[in-house]
């Protein structure tokens, strides 16, 4: 799970909400067209566009905006652009897993979901070669949870994971390329983008970089 630093909302946002009277409302389920598509840009590029939670890549058709805090909740206003982040998977296939905000749904517990917005939130899990992720401490009963509720150690994320690990296994890489490698991939790409599992890769090969 990849720090998301939140910034200010899209001004176009701003405006749309502000043309609330007495006849008409900003809700969520009117939130449409260039307005909604400029707030998930917004996230998108906030986020350096991996998914808030497992750090896949995110494409238009391929995700969603989630609320972190469920929009279900009374006290939650659905507008609020902080509680607002961008989550892979819209429809799941048939036979697909579901994962992340598509399995999370209205499930939210303050002290049980690990919130990307939390600035120590990447270093409350750990990965493995293999592409496994765990909770960084065992006694961390909410990175336990969030693992399961987001699904974050299903088998294809974690085949994923491995995927993108293995070229870094290249032993006929010297140090110096390994280096610019690792480095060249924890930084981001001349479109503003992150590579997929960003903490994946950081936690395993990261301290290469710094030494």
């Amino acid at each position: 799970m990849k720090h998301i630093l939140k910034g200010a909302e899209p001004q176009v946002f701003t405006n749309w909400k502000s043309l609330a009277n007495e006849d008409w409302q900003p809700t969520y389920s009117v939130l449409s067209g260039d307005t909604k598509r400029v707030v998930k840009e917004a996230l998108m590029a906030e986020q350096c566009h991996i998914c808030c939670y497992c750090e896949r890549r995110l494409s238009e058709d391929d995700s969603h905006i989630e609320h972190f805090r469920p929009q279900s909740d009374p006290v939650v206003d659905p507008l609020d652009f902080g509680n607002l982040l961008c989550s892979c998977q819209v429809q799941v296939k048939k036979g697909e897993p579901r994962h992340c905000g598509n399995l999370k749904e209205d499930w939210f517990d303050p002290d049980l979901l690990v919130s990307p917005v939390d600035s120590s939130c990447e270093e409350r899990f750990v990965f493995e070669g293999d592409g496994l992720i765990k909770p960084a401490a065992e006694q961390d009963a909410a990175a336990a949870e969030t693992i399961k509720k987001l699904g974050l150690d299903i088998p294809k994320l974690n085949s994923l994971r491995r995927k993108v690990i293995e070229p870094f296994l290249d032993d006929r890489l010297s140090n110096e390329e390994f280096q610019a490698f690792v480095s060249g991939y924890l930084d981001k790409d001349t479109a503003g983008r992150f590579g997929e599992f960003w903490t994946t890769i950081r936690y395993l090969f990261g301290g290469i970089v710094a030494a």
